[in-house]
């Protein structure tokens, strides 16, 4: 925090401010809400950061999983400032040495998650960290894949959820969200 934001400030700080909303993009039709604004915002990074870590502790995590790409943004240091493991969910190709992977469908095709097959030990407790939850369809698909190389997910985390496109029904833990948008 800067000198001129006290902690006090934190819980009345409105990060929704930080979100630039992009109309058509990636394609006519999406309002895309861009994350990078609040990102490069030192003081809205650390309100944002501090607000999931206290919710992430709390879950005793042993790791953090990112999901690729942006999902990177927040667990890795997020890890670092717990005092956790960090690994990451990538698309094929990524990941050196043999992997665990998972396909699952999307709205408009099929899509592949990767995790390197010693990146989890049997049991550990991980927490799935990304920054948009819209239909749930990678989230879920991360748990699953978490589960299949022997973790014990105990929740998951993002940055903002749209409303109404069920992808909270599609998971099966804990779920916290930073900021909630209508879809």
């Amino acid at each position: 925090m800067t000198a001129s934001t006290t902690p006090g400030d934190q819980a009345e700080f409105d990060l929704k401010r930080h979100i630039r909303e992009v109309p058509d993009f990636p394609k006519p039709g999406i309002l895309f809400y861009d994350i990078s604004t609040l990102l490069r915002n030192a003081d809205a990074w650390q309100v944002a950061t501090g607000r999931i870590a206290r919710v992430v502790a709390g879950w005793q995590p042993d790791l953090l999983a990112g999901i690729e790409s942006r999902g990177f943004l927040t667990a890795a240091p997020l890890a670092q400032r717990l005092g956790l493991g960090f690994v990451m969910l990538r698309k094929p190709g990524k990941l050196p040495g043999e992997t665990i992977s998972l396909s699952y469908g999307l709205e408009y095709g099929q899509d592949t998650l990767h995790i390197q097959a010693d990146a989890i030990r049997p049991g550990q407790r991980v927490v799935v960290l990304d920054d948009l939850l819209a239909t749930g369809g990678t989230l879920a698909a991360s748990v699953a894949l978490l589960r299949k190389a022997g973790a014990e997910v105990v929740g998951c985390s993002v940055m903002i959820e749209l409303e109404g496109l069920g992808g909270r029904d599609r998971l099966d833990v804990p779920l916290h969200t930073l900021m909630h948008y209508p879809a």
